[in-house]
Parts: structure tokens; C-alpha cells; sequence
């Protein structure tokens, strides 16, 4: 005699929505926004691609979603709240520098390439990237309350070293690591300069939080 199958249990629509985003954001780092398909993000799951097909009718919504998700995830890592500004800076250079955070360099890059054909993906690239630099400048203000740094303009020094993590990223797929050591510490040394803080400091305590 056939014992009873066990009762598939429904999940809540919120709960099943973050799921699928968890999915394919983890999809978005590992393989590129290209990877994220209804197939793909199904098998991970374990799941029909209908059932993801039910929460993201289009494809992109999907990617676009995805992208925010990851970014944002990733976001909260680089900006810990422990620690003096000067310490969260560096913790925030620390990681963009290091090998680490080679997955999120790889998605920014993605992304702006993409953008040029999805409207839906530039707009949410141009929103996470204000979030970040709203971010920035908020740590920046308090290394400036706290005398860490001395800045004029919290906004363009928040710009500046944004401008320097996402000219380094750029290199990002290259085969080999890049050996010239003007581009391995370019992040720090302009964060030195635009925050005002003595030259070699920063440099000396992102190496520090990279174990160096």
C-alpha cells in the first residue's frame, strides 16, 4: 500500500519573491546578468520555470531586480558601521582593492555595459550608484566631524573615490593581475588626497585589513 505523499506547502508570495531574487542575485555574481534565465534561476531552486515566470513575466524585470539585490546585498559588507570613520574607510577601499570583491567588480562592469541596451537596467545602475555615493558621503561626514579627514566638499570626494574603485574595476577582467603598483594601491592614494589624510596612512591600514 502506497503511503500518503507528503503536502507540498505553499509559500507566502513575499517569502517566495525573496527567494527567487537570493537566487539570482547569487546567479548575477558567479555568471553575469547574462546567466539569469527562468531556467537557470529554476534549476537553482529546484523549482518549474513557470513558478518564476508567475513572479517576473519578463525576463528582464528579473535581471534588473537581481542587480539591485546583489549591489545592495554587497553594499552593506563594504560599509560596516563598526569601527572610527577613518577604520571604515579603509575597510571600504580594503575590500575594493583586494580579491575579494573581484564578483562585484565584475557585475558593476556588466551591468554599464548592458545598460546601453536595457533603459530598465540603466535606471536601476544610475540608482544604485547614488545609493552608494549618498552612502559615502555620509561616512565622509562623520570622518569630517570626528577630524579623520579635512574636506571641503563631502560630495566631491565621495565622487573622486568612487570615480578611482570604478577605474580600477575596469581592469577587472583581465587575465593576469595587474602588476603595475601605481594601480594596485590607486584607490588609497586618492582617497589620501581627496580626504586629506597624510600619504602613506591610508595605504598602511588598507593593508592592514587585508592581512598584509
Amino acid at each position: 500500500m502506497l503511503s500518503n505523499p507528503t503536502p507540498r506547502v505553499r509559500k507566502h508570495p513575499d517569502a517566495r519573491r525573496a527567494e527567487i531574487l537570493a537566487a539570482a542575485a547569487s546567479i548575477a555574481l558567479a555568471d553575469g546578468l547574462e546567466g539569469i534565465t527562468l531556467r537557470a534561476v529554476a534549476a537553482r531552486l529546484g523549482v518549474r520555470p513557470g513558478l518564476i515566470s508567475h513572479y517576473y513575466p519578463a525576463a528582464e524585470d528579473l535581471v534588473v531586480a537581481a542587480f539591485a539585490r546583489a549591489v545592495s546585498d554587497e553594499r552593506e559588507d563594504l560599509f560596516p558601521d563598526e569601527g572610527d570613520p577613518f577604520t571604515r574607510v579603509a575597510c571600504l577601499i580594503s575590500r575594493n582593492e583586494g580579491e575579494r570583491w573581484r564578483e562585484l567588480s565584475q557585475l558593476w562592469l556588466n551591468a554599464r555595459h548592458l545598460c546601453r541596451f536595457s533603459p530598465a537596467l540603466a535606471e536601476a545602475v544610475q540608482v544604485q550608484e547614488e545609493v552608494t555615493h549618498r552612502r559615502l558621503v555620509l561616512l565622509i561626514e562623520d570622518g569630517v566631524a570626528a577630524g579623520n579627514f579635512t574636506v571641503a566638499d563631502p560630495g566631491v570626494a565621495s565622487s573622486r573615490i568612487l570615480a578611482a574603485i570604478d577605474g580600477v574595476g575596469t581592469y577587472v577582467n583581465n587575465s593576469a593581475p595587474h602588476g603595475d603598483e601605481g594601480i594596485a594601491h590607486f584607490v588609497s592614494d586618492v582617497a589620501e588626497w581627496t580626504l586629506g589624510i597624510p600619504a602613506g596612512e591610508l595605504c598602511a591600514a588598507v593593508t592592514r585589513e587585508q592581512g598584509g
